[in-house]
């Protein structure tokens, strides 16, 4: 106990003193919400896989998938690793830096309204992103409660608190620049703890080998009559879990808090870098959580999934490990949960101050006024995703974890092909990406309230959220097609940032002097 405690109270420890450190890097806008457009490599690439992957992954998905799927969950990590990380940063990572900069954007919602010329995109973006934002932020809680009642037999609402309180802290002191730093710390965290956990569970059971015969020797005729299907290469179920791999996966491109990320690389050297440590981080993490998620079912005999859920598979094959073990998972988690919150509530604050708050005042604000606004809304934004975690922990409201699927697929089908065609093609139109929001927006909500009336399918919330996804970058060109084409000079002077010349055109690269 001596050990855990030690382990967490030098994790918040560093944490609060990286935050406060930073707090002269968080003085104005551009340095609050985007470190002034000059993290290196290593802190955005760290920054960009620690926002992706969070208790949810860890505890929820990799417990659930692995279950159902075997050891073909691990394509879910590997379709993280090539289609959310690999080219996510190849595809939209300069252009990202190069537009968002020329529009003077800082935020995605703001991306929408001056790359299309309209406010009311911009303010239904920043509301999608707000409402959304809030069940997937509860989202985060819910892996903690299970490891925090196994390791230290405290109370769910004490760690839920703690960890919302300590995350505050650090994001309002330091802003982006300590997210980043402190995402850092978190990422090595998690690569160390990962690593160390699957070893320790496979040493377990025999080992690999061993443990994957006994994976072959798995049967549930509910799902599958094939022998050793759980060991298989595609599983017993290969179609849905397509719609996990697309889901986790191509989502990242329309996240606002994952592509936000892109804005503030520093320079082309950042990109490359960053694209391969991406890549590297999201195979070792994402790839090693649903590789030790697929060999749950050789604990069965100790969990009672109809009665404890899939968030207990996770907890019940690390509980007989060591105490320094289960002491580096809880700090694993608290790593993967404090820097996937402190992006998203840095995300929501910075949405809805500068593109409604200021976008549709008449007063002028200065940026210290703007800065001291987003900090009272994190704490705002933190306080109702604690009170949704509490009330789902009391009263066991099973629909708010559901929520998290929901505001995945929403998300991510509302702006991934208008954020995509926006960057690509200057024939992309308002209506484009009107019709791509309310399609993706009223699609899970269809789901999430009568979905027992799609086809079967399509009634998971995750192979609904991969549909979104999937038909946005068929609705936008098609409508974009057939509506009012965009006022020709105003897209020109858009797209006359790839132009300007630094040793390339900059399409195809980025300067590192910042004065090019």
């Amino acid at each position: 106990m001596v050990i855990k405690i030690a382990l967490v109270l030098i994790f918040f420890a560093v944490m609060l003193f990286i935050g406060f450190t930073c707090r002269k890097r968080a003085t104005d806008v551009n340095g609050f919400v985007l470190g002034g457009r000059s993290v290196g490599p290593w802190l955005t690439a760290f920054a960009y896989g620690t926002s992706y992957f969070s208790a949810v992954v860890f505890v929820g998905y990799a417990g659930q998938f692995g279950w159902k799927y075997g050891i073909a969950a691990t394509w879910a990590g590997i379709g993280n690793a090539l289609l959310g990380s690999f080219l996510a940063w190849t595809v939209l990572g300069r252009r990202t830096r190069i537009m968002t900069q020329h529009l003077n954007s800082a935020t995605m919602p703001d991306f929408f309204g001056k790359r299309f010329d309209s406010d009311a995109l911009k303010i239904a973006a920043s509301i999608i992103t707000f409402i959304f934002m809030i069940p997937y932020t509860a989202s985060l809680y819910n892996g903690l409660s299970r490891l925090f009642g196994m390791a230290f037999n405290i109370d769910y609402s004490v760690c839920v608190i703690a960890m919302a309180i300590l995350t505050g802290i650090y994001v309002i002191a330091g802003g982006y620049m300590a997210t980043a730093i402190n995402d850092f710390i978190q990422g090595l965290i998690m690569l160390v703890g990962i690593v160390a956990v699957i070893a320790a569970v496979l040493a377990s059971k025999g080992g690999f080998m061993a443990a994957l015969d006994q994976m072959a020797r798995v049967s549930d005729p509910a799902i599958s009559k094939t022998p050793g299907v759980f060991a298989s290469f595609f599983g017993p179920d290969p179609l849905n879990l397509l719609g996990v791999v697309l889901l986790t996966s191509l989502g990242t491109w329309g996240l606002p808090q994952m592509v936000q990320k892109f804005y503030a690389i520093k320079s082309e050297k950042a990109i490359d870098t960053g694209t391969v440590v991406s890549t590297a981080f999201a195979f070792i993490v994402a790839g090693g959580c649903y590789f030790l998620g697929g060999f749950g079912r050789l604990f069965a005999g100790q969990i009672d999934v109809v009665k404890n859920g899939y968030d207990s598979i996770l907890p019940t094959m690390i509980s007989g490990l060591p105490d320094l073990l289960i002491g580096v998972v809880v700090v694993l988690v608290l790593s993967a949960s404090m820097s996937t919150l402190s992006s998203l509530v840095l995300t929501s604050s910075s949405t809805i101050t500068l593109d409604l708050i200021r976008g549709q005042s008449k007063k002028h604000r200065d940026d210290d006024t703007l800065v001291a606004i987003m900090r009272g809304l994190i704490v705002v934004f933190i306080a109702i995703s604690v009170v949704i975690a509490l009330i789902q922990y009391r009263s066991n409201v099973t629909f708010i974890a559901q929520l998290m699927g929901i505001s995945w697929g929403a998300m991510a089908g509302a702006f991934l092909a208008p954020f995509l065609y926006g960057l690509y093609w200057k024939g992309t139109t308002a209506a484009g990406c009107w019709c791509s929001f309310i399609f993706a927006v009223c699609f899970m909500l269809v789901d999430l309230f009568a979905g027992a009336h799609l086809p079967a399918v399509l009634q998971s919330p995750i192979n609904a959220g991969a549909f979104c996804m999937v038909a946005g970058l068929v609705i936008v060109p098609v409508v974009s097609l057939f509506t009012k084409k965009p006022d020709a000079d105003r897209v020109a002077a858009t797209f006359a940032c790839y132009g300007k010349k630094v040793l390339v055109e900059q399409r195809e690269a980025l300067s590192d002097d910042e004065e090019a």
